[in-house]
């Protein structure tokens, strides 16, 4: 076994290389050892380089939407009228607390996700 640190892009490629010959060794091995530190050392390298922002707290809730296959109808009565779920669903107005807190037991959504700032478009 001969791991070094990820420092550069090359290094990122010939780990991944690696990681795909010994993916599927025995977790008792040598080289299952080596997956797991492998594995360990580009995600280190991945979510330094390419870190994936989370979605903005509106973006979010639509996708949790999707998942459920809710739609925005189904939201009436939860942030408010239909003038009101269209208005927050596409950025004219800003979450409140209290819809904060249905969206929540609705969507099953963390609330530390949607109390994040967003921009409201114009």
């Amino acid at each position: 076994m001969n791991i070094k640190p990820i420092k550069t892009e090359q290094d990122y490629e010939k780990a991944l290389r690696r990681l795909e010959r010994i993916f599927n060794a025995s977790p008792e091995s040598k080289e299952g050892d080596e997956a797991e530190i492998l594995s360990m050392l580009i995600e280190n390298y991945e979510n330094q380089y390419y870190a994936i922002e989370a979605p903005d707290p509106i973006e979010a809730i639509k996708i949790r939407m999707e998942e459920m296959n809710i739609k925005q109808k189904d939201l009436v009565g939860i942030i408010g009228g239909k003038s009101r779920v269209s208005e927050v669903l596409n950025k004219k107005k800003k979450l409140t607390v209290d819809m904060i807190r249905q969206l929540e037991k609705k969507l099953h959504l963390s609330a530390s996700i949607m109390v994040s700032n967003y921009q409201l478009l114009k």
